[in-house]
């Protein structure tokens, strides 16, 4: 008996997955508990497993939009696939001609809405479409591509018919907006009989072009774009040959030195006023409204203030050094300066508990635990995953943890419960470079802090000027619930913990 494997639920906002890659072929023998495929939410990439051994009969295809719930494979725990066996048939007989029929309209009209696509998005913009006005679509044909602020998703149809686009591309509508009508026909149109005269042994190849050929998704044309691609150096493996995300993720710059290019021509003369003076305008998408919008809430809705402060980093550079080859050697993960971070900021918000408080309308909520939220810069973005119960944790499981969800964010594996929740953030623009900034709270908590490059600088150590590497540190924070002494005090405290961090081993 064969058993039908249906999307799971993966979170309480999440209505639709994409079937990122299917890792098993359609009649390929699977066994129990095997990954057979990749599917992507709009917040993470997670792994279907088959639930029992037997063979695999795909009926969604790899870069289809499918709803929860929806039927996506079969498993035949028989060992024989449940699709039907092809019929031998004499050299001799013709094959049946298929029959002719037209369309006919049935004077109905189906009008399409902006479905509802999560509990916070209140508004679409139509991405792309992908039949044009006045073809025929069949009943959950993917007739347009839908962005929304946090994903793009497909538009199937809901009836069999002409299709009459209302609304064109780049339009933004509302949820419930009328995005297009279909004139319902019964039938469809006629097939065009195969000649008989080609062997049923090689038959002519279809043509696979169609004009949805090297046309990227909207989330692919900002990949290349970030990457500086061109659609021309990249071949689609979507519907159509559509360029599909993963293409776009996986694609590489080309090497110029291996590049054929014709002389360039001669260019006019510059004049002395200066060169060229060209503008483009692009309209921003639903994602970058929305994070422009959070970011302008977030500064009018909090009184947000930042306090500075900085560390000698000499202390557990020295420490670090010391022991970080033992550390590796025992615990088989590498000594960073997060677990001192961390660890430093757990003892911190404990003595000033206001700093890891939230508001919820006329309410104060004082965590008595430490959800540490650690931004992780990816390909995809910057995500922010936590480390729960951080203050019970030790040096060597921090470091562990911190490893995990870094490498799970930049392999797109994170889960909806793994970047939800924390109660204080972290965020290092070191990295980077960065020498000071001012980070912007992450709601509803209260505040965060902000790491820096380190650089060595002259300070002034017992009467005596000296060159030791320093970290400014930034602590930006809710004015409405964190007074200037906790803020204050919460950095300086942080400060006197890593600069003599046998207070960390000895908790006090």
């Amino acid at each position: 008996m064969a058993q039908q494997v249906k999307v799971p639920t993966v979170g309480e906002s999440i209505t639709e997955v994409t079937i990122a890659n299917w890792l098993k072929k359609d009649g390929e023998a699977v066994k129990m508990d095997e990954v057979i495929a990749e599917l992507e939410s709009e917040k993470a990439t997670f792994e279907l497993t088959a639930p029992q051994a037997g063979v695999l009969k795909i009926t969604k295809q790899k870069g289809e939009v499918v709803p929860i719930g929806t039927i996506i494979c079969e498993i035949s725990d028989n060992g024989v696939a449940t699709a039907s066996s092809p019929q031998l048939k004499s050299p001799a007989t013709t094959p049946p001609q298929p029959q002719v029929s037209k369309p006919m309209q049935t004077g109905a009209i189906k009008e399409m809405k902006v479905p509802a696509v999560g509990e916070s998005i209140t508004e679409v913009t139509i991405s792309t479409w992908l039949k044009k006005d006045g073809d025929f679509v069949k009943l959950d044909e993917v007739i347009a591509e839908v962005e929304s602020d946090k994903a793009t998703f497909e538009l199937p149809a809901e009836a069999n018919g002409i299709l009459r686009i209302v609304a064109k591309e780049k339009t933004t509508l509302p949820i419930g907006g009328l995005i297009c009508k279909i004139e319902v026909t019964e039938g469809a149109p006629a097939a065009t009989p195969t000649p008989t005269s080609q062997p049923a042994a090689s038959p002519t190849p279809a043509s696979t072009t169609s004009y949805a050929a090297g046309t990227p998704s909207p989330a692919a044309a900002k990949i290349l774009d970030e990457k500086g691609i061109t659609t021309s150096q990249v071949s689609g493996s979507g519907v159509g040959g559509r360029i599909t995300k993963e293409d776009a993720v996986k694609a590489q710059v080309s090497s110029p030195a291996k590049e054929s290019k014709p002389a360039p021509a001669l260019a006019p003369p510059v004049i002395a006023s200066g060169g060229l003076r060209t503008e483009r305008r692009e309209k921003m998408t639903s994602l970058r409204k929305t994070i422009a919008r959070r970011l302008v809430a977030v500064k009018n809705e909090t009184a947000m203030l930042t306090t500075f402060n900085e560390v000698d980093m000499k202390p557990v550079m020295d420490l670090r050094s010391r022991y970080k080859d033992q550390f590796k050697e025992k615990y088989g993960v590498g000594l960073g300066f997060m677990s001192f971070f961390t660890k430093a900021i757990c003892v911190a918000l404990k003595d000033f508990p206001a700093v890891n408080a939230s508001i919820d309308k006329d309410e104060i909520i004082y965590h008595d635990y430490c959800d540490i939220s650690i931004a992780v810069s990816t390909p995809r973005g910057l995500v922010v995953p936590v480390i729960r119960n951080a203050e019970s944790l030790s040096m060597p499981q921090i470091e562990s943890e911190v490893v995990r969800l870094a490498t799970k964010g930049r392999d797109g594996k994170l889960s909806i419960e793994e970047m939800t929740g924390g109660t204080f953030s972290i965020t290092n623009g070191g990295v980077f470079g960065s020498m000071l900034s001012t980070p912007i709270i992450n709601p509803p908590q209260s505040a965060i802090l902000g790491m820096h490059n380190i650089v060595e600088r002259p300070v002034v150590k017992n009467g005596e000027v000296v060159i030791r590497p320093i970290m400014y540190l930034a602590l930006s924070y809710d004015h409405r619930i964190v007074d200037g002494r906790e803020s204050v005090s919460f950095l300086v405290r942080v400060k006197e913990l890593l600069e003599d961090p046998g207070r960390l081993i000895l908790g006090i």
